[in-house]
């Protein structure tokens, strides 16, 4: 579920679950006119109150509204049948809602070709890997690993053979790919060499493209689409970490994922 406590009039008004509730009216104003869009603050306040009766009103011809939107209740329910299909930067911030709108402007646009391009195309795919990717990015909040890489020197299983190696090739992108064999298999599958120098390799990082394109061909690689398919969060976890490292994040993720995207 995307909220987990009620919100509006005498809800108890989480910042997360009204954000949530701000964004998903916003989706819907198409419904609401002349309502302008709202103020996605987090914030229960009277233009909030008034924008869910006002939904309740004209959308679910409620006689009596109580201005409260619960988990479990009709008017969650509604609020996600109304939203238009397809994939949009106001869904990407419903599912990653601590992001700052600028995150979710620098890096939608890769996102919605990226996958296409890489054939995470379908909702099941697009949900995993974007439940997968805001885990290791934090909500798109780091395109690069915060440890310095010292860990990965000497690393023969990721190809770090050369001095240096490990803080030069440490995670970056938002599936945050490591190690001098990844950042050369990935450069050779796109015609580029991101080895020759460490400014090169912080490209993987600093453009929001290719932090998101190096992210789509790790997925690949490692045939991720396939498990996607099947639903199988545990799976694709264990591939990505190597074990269940923030796996109820992830799961909580997904949710989010599917509420908006399924």
């Amino acid at each position: 579920m995307c909220i987990t406590r009620s919100v509006g009039r005498g809800g108890v008004n989480n910042s997360d679950d009204v954000k949530t509730v701000q964004i998903l009216l916003n989706l819907n104003i198409y419904q609401l006119t002349p309502l302008i869009p709202l103020a996605e603050s987090g914030r229960c306040d009277t233009s909030t109150i008034a924008a869910i009766e006002l939904f309740q009103r004209k959308v679910r011809n409620s006689v009596r509204p109580d201005a409260k939107v619960d988990p479990n209740g009709g008017s969650l329910a509604a609020l996600r049948v109304g939203m238009l299909p397809g994939f949009t930067e106001k869904k990407l911030q419903g599912i990653y809602v601590h992001a700052s709108s600028g995150k979710i402007e620098r890096y939608f646009s890769g996102l919605a070709a990226k996958m296409n391009e890489n054939a995470i195309n379908t909702p099941l795919r697009r949900v995993h890997f974007l439940a997968q990717i805001g885990h290791e990015s934090k909500e798109l909040i780091y395109s690069e690993e915060i440890a310095s890489g010292r860990a990965y020197e000497g690393r023969r299983d990721l190809g770090n053979t050369q001095r240096g190696d490990g803080v030069r090739f440490k995670g970056r992108g938002l599936i945050q790919i490591t190690g001098r064999a990844n950042y050369s298999d990935y450069g050779r599958s796109r015609g580029r060499d991101f080895t020759g120098s460490a400014a090169v390799a912080q490209l993987l990082a600093t453009d929001p493209a290719l932090a998101v394109d190096a992210s789509c061909w790790f997925w690949n690689e490692h045939d991720l689409n396939r498990l996607a398919d099947r639903d199988d969060v545990l799976v694709i976890t264990k591939v990505i970490n190597g074990g269940t490292n923030g796996l109820a994040d992830r799961k909580a993720l997904l949710a989010r994922a599917k509420f908006f995207l399924l």
